[in-house]
């Protein structure tokens, strides 16, 4: 396969744009960037170490996605080391010109030892847009993972509340080589796909996690359980190899942030970690 760092950058009316990371351990155990290179629509700010952890800020300084527009993702953590994923601004997709959706292709590898966490702002769909998402996670047995995604109904404030033509995700989590979890799912404002949702809250933000690395015995449940309330819809269980999973409904992006600032802090505790700030709001 060729090397996404030397695939074509620009061509007509699309970007096919890259992010090619791996992090390592200095001789001193602090981790660094042992290789980058990315390009546009994804810039990359100056990394810095918060709390034993490479706090790594992922840029897209333009106007969004666009159909036919692809992004390439690889983020490889290599053994013992720390690496944190933000992204400062939310992910948008705008409505599609033709037929061909916006793709964007994630590889996450986390070696022995090393832990990572992955944790963007909300993913907008607006208004007629098409998108396609594949990420696949692969991490070894004693390997930490806390992979956030947090996707939101469209620009709410516009009045376009499911209004995107449709939106595909794809996820498969891979433990010690070992498939432990498959996601396939296309969201279609014009079928059922969307119907548990709409129920449950008209403009629903659907936001989940992927863990590992905490233990059964550490397993927050009873904190995770009470996060449950009026606004809140979440519920939470058990993968394969050590794995979890948490799943929410939240009401409105206002309970959906304050859900991900609990969420992030209990996981945290139950690792035994301090959780590395990210000069977010509240995070």
């Amino acid at each position: 396969m060729e090397p996404i760092s030397q695939i074509q950058g620009i061509t007509g009316r699309t970007i096919r744009g890259h992010l090619d990371l791996r992090c390592d351990l200095r001789p001193d155990g602090v981790t660094y960037l042992s290789r980058q290179s990315f390009r546009a629509p994804i810039h990359l700010s100056k990394p810095h170490v918060e709390s034993g952890a490479l706090v790594v800020h992922l840029v897209n300084p333009t106007a969004g996605f666009f159909d036919g527009d692809r992004l390439d993702v690889r983020v490889d953590a290599g053994q013992g080391s720390r690496v944190v994923l933000s992204s400062p601004g939310a992910s948008r997709v705008h409505r599609a010109r033709g037929e061909t959706p916006a793709i964007c292709s994630q590889h996450l590898t986390v070696e022995s030892g090393a832990f990572m966490e992955w944790i963007p702002e909300p993913f907008i769909p607006q208004a007629g847009a098409r998108y396609h998402q594949q990420t696949k996670i692969e991490l070894a047995e004693d390997a930490g993972l806390f992979f956030f995604e947090w996707i939101a109904p469209g620009r709410v404030a516009r009045g376009e509340i499911f209004d995107y033509e449709s939106l595909r995700w794809e996820l498969d989590l891979e433990v010690g080589g070992k498939l432990i979890a498959r996601e396939r799912y296309n969201l279609n404002p014009s079928d059922h796909s969307l119907t548990a949702m709409r129920e449950k809250f008209p403009a629903a933000h659907y936001v989940t996690v992927h863990v590992a690395g905490i233990t059964a015995s550490a397993w927050p449940a009873e904190e995770l359980d009470a996060l449950s309330g009026e606004k809140i819809y979440l519920g939470h269980g058990p993968l394969l190899a050590g794995a979890f999973m948490v799943r929410a409904l939240c009401a409105d992006s206002l309970a959906a942030r304050s859900l991900l600032v609990d969420l992030r802090q209990i996981l945290y505790r139950a690792s035994g970690h301090s959780a590395p700030r990210l000069g977010r709001l509240n995070l």
